[in-house]
């Protein structure tokens, strides 16, 4: 199993940035993927999830109305859609593979650092 998280980047506030989960060895309905960020000197935040039938999601309160997740099950990629960035969204953001939307991860993907300043 492997998750490697891809596309981020500089994006000057209120800016927007897509970010792309690949996955491989394991089928779309096997797994929940969750996206998770850490800035410098903070903790670990979880920001989304999708289910493993794409039926729900759910997002941190942070970034509700802001971020939108997706899978496209024909690419084995999730995407994690970011508008109006703002400064304090500036991190590293991995993704990961989870039995379900709050279960601890099975599976753990590289980040991408995602970078909002102008």
């Amino acid at each position: 199993v492997q998750l490697q998280a891809s596309g981020g980047g500089l994006v000057q506030p209120g800016g927007s940035l897509t970010i792309s989960c690949a996955t491989s060895g394991f089928t779309p309905d096997t797994y929940a993927i969750a996206w998770f960020r850490q800035a410098s000197g903070s903790e670990r935040e979880g920001v989304s999830c999708i289910d493993k039938g794409d039926v729900r999601t759910f997002y941190a309160n942070s970034v509700k109305g802001q971020f939108t997740i997706s899978r496209d099950k024909t690419k084995n990629t999730v995407y994690l859609q970011m508008t109006n960035l703002r400064p304090e969204d500036t991190a590293v953001y991995h993704c990961a593979a989870l039995r379900f939307c709050g279960s601890w991860y099975d599976y753990w993907g590289q980040g991408t650092l995602v970078t909002v300043s102008s």
